[in-house]
């Protein structure tokens, strides 16, 4: 309990210790507000941005953008995973071509989701689910892949049929690293957001942060930025939680 309160309290007081050397940063003599503005202009724009609803419409847009993409990008992964690591054939066709999108990031693909999709919601879902999808699919892949040949012996002397190997033993084993790559996935699904949005939107936080790039608003600019980054430190936190729960046999 004191290990866990102490590790607790390391996270405010780091924070603490970042906005003061921004801070500080920011008051050096020469150093212009523009390129670096200081944290109460950055409190005051959150504000205004927070009370005109242009913070909250943007959250709501770019939340059910991410949430779509991500169901859609995790649910593939997870069953392309399963299937090429437990089918041999389909394993053998697939498992390289998805080998070669890997190192194809995001954001190459926006030129190209336009043209598939236009410019609404549909290539934007496109782009996150991609991202999402490759990163499910590996660690589900490498997951089912390792489940050791003593667990799948087990299971057959004492007359478990293919199905029920599959879903009582199978899963059960990659189930852990399914979970780190739903955790991983949300991560990026974050990272393709922004991507997604810079070009073809009207609204959403990676939109805000492209207009007001236009207009040098850099306060507005650092809202969304670390807007961004505490959704994404919520969310692994709630993944980091849930994995406790879900698979306790082997914490992440």
């Amino acid at each position: 309990m004191i290990r866990m309160l102490g590790r607790a309290g390391r996270v405010p007081a780091a924070l603490a210790g970042i906005v003061l050397l921004w801070w500080v940063l920011s008051a050096l003599p020469g150093v212009n507000p523009v390129f670096l503005p200081s944290p109460p202009v950055v409190t005051a724009a959150f504000v205004e941005l927070w009370t005109d609803g242009t913070l909250l419409g943007d959250l709501r847009v770019s939340l059910g953008r991410a949430a779509i993409g991500f169901a859609i990008g995790a649910t593939l992964g997870v069953l392309v995973g399963l299937l090429t690591s437990r089918t041999r054939l389909i394993g053998h066709a697939v498992t390289p071509m998805l080998m070669l999108l890997r190192p194809i990031p995001a954001i190459a693909l926006v030129p190209l989701a336009i043209v598939w999709f236009g410019i609404g919601e549909g290539s934007k879902h496109f782009v996150i689910a991609y991202t999402v999808f490759l990163a499910v699919w590996l660690s589900t892949h490498h997951g089912a892949s390792s489940v050791a040949g003593t667990y799948i012996r087990a299971s057959r002397s004492l007359g478990a049929g293919r199905l029920r190997e599959f879903f009582e033993v199978v899963v059960p084993a990659a189930a852990p690293h399914i979970v780190a790559g739903l955790r991983m996935g949300a991560a990026l699904a974050f990272l393709s957001l922004v991507a997604a949005e810079l070009t073809g939107a009207s609204s959403g936080i990676g939109f805000r942060i492209q207009e007001a790039r236009q207009f040098m608003q850099t306060d507005v600019m650092f809202v969304n930025l670390i807007l961004l980054g505490v959704l994404g430190a919520a969310l692994d936190a709630a993944f980091v939680a849930a994995s406790r729960r879900l698979v306790h046999w082997e914490v992440m």
